[in-house]
């Protein structure tokens, strides 16, 4: 089996799944840590990303399938999506095509917030376009069921970073972002005005 990526905590494999294209994704050993330590770790990281991410399904977000879950190797097995991420699409889209994906980001953003999920990694590398135009949502390793305002704040500042750096020739995208997040979120304003104190304190530490 190939490895397709590798990050800081977890690897993605290719597989097969009862003849489909799947993905592995299997947190790796840490040598750094006591082993029955690491193997716990491991296991309830596992266990809550596949929870999270069942329920975020059941609130509309789009996600890849879960096909297995394997909570002492610490793997899940998931669909495969083969669409490209919004990150390499979006700047080479036709002006009102480009509009109409920043307005769904900020709509899914909003079922997550208003729900009280925040993703944790919310950037448009993690979000992907499937062949019907829906945005499939994928990594919530960093995610969690919170109704924290700075932690639902932190996540939007995050898109926005997003979209100042990746998407810099685009950044009035962020306009639609935001209205479709408004009209997505009753609490969208005390989010927002969340953001401008983070971004300030960054800007002063």
């Amino acid at each position: 089996m190939a490895v397709l990526r590798r990050g800081a905590e977890a690897e993605l494999v290719e597989a097969k799944w009862l003849g489909r294209e799947a993905i592995i994704k299997r947190r790796v050993p840490k040598g750094y840590r006591h082993p029955d330590l690491d193997s716990r770790i491991r296991s309830q990281r596992t266990k809550n990303e596949s929870r999270l991410m069942l329920e975020v399904r059941n609130i509309g977000v789009d996600i890849p399938v879960i096909y297995d879950i394997d909570v002492y190797n610490a793997e899940i097995t998931m669909e495969r999506v083969f669409g490209p991420r919004i990150k390499d699409l979006l700047n080479a889209l036709p002006d009102e095509e480009d509009r109409s994906v920043a307005r769904k980001i900020g709509e899914i953003t909003a079922l997550l917030h208003s729900n009280d999920f925040v993703h944790g990694d919310l950037t448009t590398s993690n979000m992907l376009m499937r062949d019907d135009g829906v945005i499939c949502m994928i990594d919530f390793s960093l995610g969690e069921k919170t109704d924290s305002v700075e932690k639902k704040g932190v996540d939007l500042h995050l898109l926005f970073e997003a979209f100042r750096s990746a998407h810099y020739m685009r950044e009035e995208l962020l306009d639609d972002v935001i209205d479709a997040y408004r009209k997505g979120n009753p609490d969208a304003d005390e989010v927002i005005e969340r953001v401008r104190a983070i971004e300030k304190r960054g800007r002063y530490t």
